[in-house]
């Protein structure tokens, strides 16, 4: 790690991957090492020794010697925790002070210190990270993040035969034949159902008994309840004061929880209309299929070896969907979209794509990101989740009728858009403006994609793009703006840019006394022959004066003093130099 490096986690805070360490008061080598557990069992990171909690660098005292030895210091971690953590350190000069920087690899297995003190990381209630116990319960929910564990593939204990529902196998066996699941499993028994769809083990003494998985899908209520009690769900409505009007809890096997959801989900959810070529499109509050595939991850990908519950809130401008367990390892906020499917539970998802309850390719995210985007509404919010849990929030409120049409056209014209498509088109209709760094972070792909995207979008007079192509911004053509109802947007959109780049120009060359073309391009992010158009625009107005020509040419503010004198000087016949 350098100088640079250093500046730039002290400038980012402390973080849950991030932990300051003050050495005035001398730290023993103890507390380093239980830093570096704690950091290994969460999801690594740095700890940085001799800067204070508000990112003030006092500087570390020497350890191992006169001069901190940033061999000895390794070996001494190494050698004191179990397993042994490989750390890299690095001892950085910054301004006249020393930091020790500890960079820390997650672990994908508990880790102790050599007196067997385990910790990990977290956020607390004010927001910020400390250190806490490692508990055999969070160390089992880690290894599920990390798809070291399929839970849903235990065993219940004390969970018999008996603890499964005849009714729900054969709820089970409607939900195949309505949505087209595994049509092989409708001939099979009850007790071939469940061995087929791997809801059942067998244990060492030969007996049957139902993993976790089975009693989710299939299980009678009562034994779920008390085999399984973090299998819980709550519906509420909330008014916009926040009291809770409704508030239904669940407990009930999944496929049934799911029709009970669906159903109070269906009596709440209103239809607008518009009018395309003769046919009344319905354009809901919400989206359907969105909101029943967010369900579906809540419920299928919770962690459920923690005790907290499922939430879906029902308020008035949005819905709130909580689940159990942060983003499981490797999927980020932005990589949501690209990451591979990596499910919590494996066997309950399964065999729930057997059933026919999910999407086979394990991208019901898509669906959920589609369903919203295709209504003219924004964007799925997961901003709200943490280690945790997910949390998803599905924005309401007035849709654009106009957005949806215009998306439904383009189906029926065998022309649909592409996921990508419609996440840059419906952050022009809100934002008016996209560049491809913009597009790169909204399709969680590269530089090249991006702008793929948005030249196909262009090829399809779907966008207008201005500027050179490094620099290119583009924004809804006057057309679709028509269409959607919104010309005094594309006004604005296409207007303001003008008028702020005369604003630009004007402040620079009053700071700096004069411009030139290629300080304005550069400025303005347009081209030189823009650039010069626009110095030009300006003189005619008379906002600028153009003093020389050709390459040596610059433009400064007007001098209207000097050019009213000339012009008396003028009117009595006297000479004008």
């Amino acid at each position: 790690m350098n100088d640079k490096q250093l500046q730039a986690l002290i400038r980012a805070g402390e973080s849950l991957t991030v932990e300051f360490k003050s050495d005035r008061q001398p730290q023993n080598d103890s507390v380093i090492y239980e830093e570096v557990v704690a950091m290994a069992n969460t999801r690594g990171g740095t700890l940085l020794l001799g800067v204070e909690d508000d990112g003030t660098v006092t500087g570390a005292r020497p350890r191992h010697g006169h001069n901190t030895d940033p061999n000895k210091l390794q070996a001494a971690i190494f050698n004191n925790t179990v397993p042994n953590v490989n750390t890299r350190i690095s001892v950085v000069r910054h301004l006249h002070e020393r930091v020790i920087a500890v960079e820390v690899d997650t672990y994908p297995e508990p880790c102790a210190t050599a007196s067997g003190k385990s910790v990990r990381r977290t956020i607390g209630g004010d927001g910020k990270p400390q250190t806490v116990p490692y508990y055999p319960r969070d160390q089992r929910s880690r290894r599920t993040d990390m798809g070291l564990l399929d839970f849903s593939a235990q065993v219940v204990e004390n969970a018999t035969m008996d603890s499964l529902d005849p009714l729900e196998f054969e709820r089970l066996r409607q939900t195949i034949a309505r949505l087209h699941g595994d049509q092989a499993l409708l001939r099979l028994p009850n007790g071939e159902l469940a061995k087929a769809l791997r809801l059942v083990e067998t244990r060492t003494d030969g007996s049957i008994a139902p993993n976790i998985a089975g009693l989710l899908l299939l299980g009678r209520e009562p034994a779920i309840q008390s085999l399984l009690p973090t299998h819980k769900l709550h519906f509420q409505v909330l008014d916009a004061q926040g009291n809770v009007k409704v508030n239904d809890i669940f407990t009930i096997p999944l496929i049934r929880l799911l029709a009970e959801v669906d159903a109070r989900f269906s009596a709440r959810n209103e239809e607008r209309e518009v009018l395309v070529s003769m046919f009344r499109l319905p354009v809901p509050d919400y989206s359907p299929d969105g909101f029943r595939e967010a369900v579906n991850n809540a419920v299928l990908h919770r962690d459920y070896t923690r005790l907290d519950d499922i939430y879906i809130q029902w308020q008035p401008d949005h819905l709130l969907i909580t689940s159990p367990g942060g983003l499981p390892e490797g999927v980020t906020l932005d990589n949501l979209l690209v990451h591979e499917p990596k499910p919590r539970n494996p066997r309950l998802v399964e065999a729930s794509r057997r059933i026919g309850l999910v999407e086979q390719t394990g991208r019901g995210i898509d669906k959920i990101f589609a369903g919203q985007l295709r209504y003219g509404r924004a964007a799925p919010d997961y901003a709200r989740s943490d280690p945790t849990a997910v949390r998803v929030v599905l924005r309401g409120g007035e849709p654009s009728l106009q957005f949806a049409a215009f998306v439904y056209e383009q189906d029926k014209a065998g022309a649909s858009l592409s996921l990508d498509e419609m996440l840059v088109l419906n952050t022009l209709f809100f934002e008016r403006r996209i560049d491809t760094a913009r597009a790169r972070n909204l399709i969680q792909k590269g530089t090249t994609e991006a702008r793929a995207v948005l030249e196909r979008l262009h090829e399809r007079g779907m966008v207008e793009g201005r500027g050179e192509k490094n620099g290119r911004v583009y924004h809804l053509p006057a057309p679709l703006y028509r269409r959607l109802g919104q010309t005094p947007a594309y006004v604005r959109s296409r207007g303001f840019d003008h008028i702020q780049q005369q604003q630009m120009v004007l402040n620079l060359v009053k700071t700096e006394g004069r411009i030139t073309r290629a300080k304005t391009a550069e400025l303005c992010r347009i081209s030189e022959d823009q650039a010069s158009r626009l110095l030009r625009k300006m003189r005619d107005s008379k906002d600028l004066q153009q003093e020389g020509r050709g390459r040596g040419a610059f433009y400064a503010v007007r001098n209207t003093r000097k050019r009213a004198i000339i012009t008396r000087k003028r009117a009595d016949g006297s000479p004008t130099a």
